[in-house]
């Protein structure tokens, strides 16, 4: 069975019947924590909705007042997961959301139009693909594509759009010969009904059960971004098309001002000051840690003069790193004197040590590291690792200022 969304790809809105209605529940991934969703899982006579395949992503849009937040295949059927429940037999208007139809429709006729060109030009064989949210990508067999072929590719598409090649679709019985003569990465295990083969007359026909553009003049135009290294000797080809075009030449201009404003210089300069401004904070840095390293030395050098010292040692400094950690108690020396230290924001995250003699080490070690919320380990006289927050160091260096007092008199 082919559904409406199949047959009229164009067709924004559509009646038809509630067939069933059942509850469901819908897992989805919100703000990067995966959240479940309670609904309820609708089939309808027909729809104008298409449900995910072939490499495409489903649509979203209404039927009647409820929202659709997923479509999904169930073999000849589609299954709607929607927010609101529906009376079955109830007569509904379906509306699509056009604008991301109609993406995935310039996205998937743009890959068929890519896969086509770079095997009859380059032999190169379209192994997968992917339809992203932002850009999509086609897995070429081939280790690398030359830039000049990436060219060659890229203007023979625009030039096959430019001529306004029809697109149609053709639907034939499953024993039909001409099914053996389309392009196919073959059927899936529940295919029901018809075959369903797009023809881009004189470039191509694929085997597809995707939404597509009835002339390639509507893709409008493709750019080819560039090759990443696919698996084992495969190459990823990075694309866009149509609106994504206009939408990514918008955003690098707007990005292309900002730059011009930060840097104070035309766009044909920008690498070449980005280029500067690296090597300086890289001199910048490395004359930063000298000081650091100095004045860690400085540090330890006072401490040790100080005729009054005991045998605890604390400092936190908001600059610094492990090197100038462990140089303050390295200079120091850790046989008799417990040292900690930390670097960072005082009530945020941060950096610390705490060095000395072993077994003093090794029992408040533990203490320290749940005090501030932190990860790490220690051997040989040094715990240190990574704090989350330093919000609770007066209370460590409490702690073990307390601790290094009752050892001395213990040992007094």
């Amino acid at each position: 069975m082919a559904f409406q969304c199949q047959r009229e790809c164009y067709m924004k809105e559509f009646v038809t019947s509630v067939v069933s209605c059942l509850p469901g529940e819908l897992k989805q991934e919100v703000n990067g924590k995966k959240e479940t969703i309670k609904g309820f899982n609708v089939k309808l006579q027909d729809t104008i909705l298409f449900p995910e395949g072939g490499g495409q992503p489903d649509d979203h849009g209404q039927i009647g007042d409820a929202q659709v937040l997923r479509v999904t295949r169930q073999g000849a059927e589609a299954l709607h997961f929607v927010s609101s429940g529906l009376d079955v037999g109830q007569e509904v208007k379906v509306k699509v959301d056009w604008e991301r139809r109609f993406d995935h429709m310039q996205q998937h006729s743009g890959q068929h139009l890519i896969t086509a060109m770079a095997d009859s030009m380059f032999g190169y064989k379209t192994t997968s693909w992917d339809l992203g949210r932002q850009r999509s990508s086609i897995e070429l067999d081939t280790p690398s594509v030359k830039p000049s072929q990436l060219e060659e590719l890229e203007a023979s598409v625009n030039e096959k759009i430019r001529a306004q090649v029809p697109v149609t679709v053709k639907l034939l019985s499953i024993d039909d010969p001409a099914v053996e003569k389309v392009r196919s990465r073959g059927l899936p295990d529940d295919h029901a009904g018809p075959i369903r083969i797009v023809d881009i007359e004189g470039v191509d026909a694929n085997m597809c059960c995707g939404t597509h553009v009835s002339n390639l003049s509507h893709l409008q135009v493709i750019k080819l971004l560039g090759t990443e290294k696919g698996k084992k000797n495969k190459t990823n080809l990075i694309f866009l098309a149509g609106n994504r075009v206009l939408k990514y030449a918008e955003k690098s201009y707007n990005i292309e001002r900002s730059m011009v404003s930060l840097l104070k210089t035309g766009p044909d300069d920008h690498v070449e000051a980005v280029d500067k401004l690296q090597k300086s904070v890289k001199l910048l840095h490395k004359a930063n840690l000298g000081l650091l390293r100095d004045m860690a030395v400085l540090i330890s050098e006072n401490f040790k003069r100080n005729p009054q010292r005991g045998n605890f040692f604390s400092l936190h400094k908001k600059e610094g790193d492990n090197e100038f950690m462990n140089i303050i108690a390295n200079e120091i020396g850790t046989e008799d004197t417990l040292v900690f230290l930390s670097v960072g924001e005082e009530k945020g995250p941060g950096l610390f040590l705490l060095a000395g003699p072993c077994g003093l080490v090794t029992e408040m070690g533990p203490l320290v590291l749940e005090l501030l919320q932190g990860k790490g380990a220690g051997k040989n006289g040094r715990f240190q690792g990574k704090a989350n927050n330093l919000n609770r160091r007066a209370e460590v260096e409490a702690l073990l200022q307390q601790h290094c007092k009752q050892r001395k008199s213990e040992e007094e």
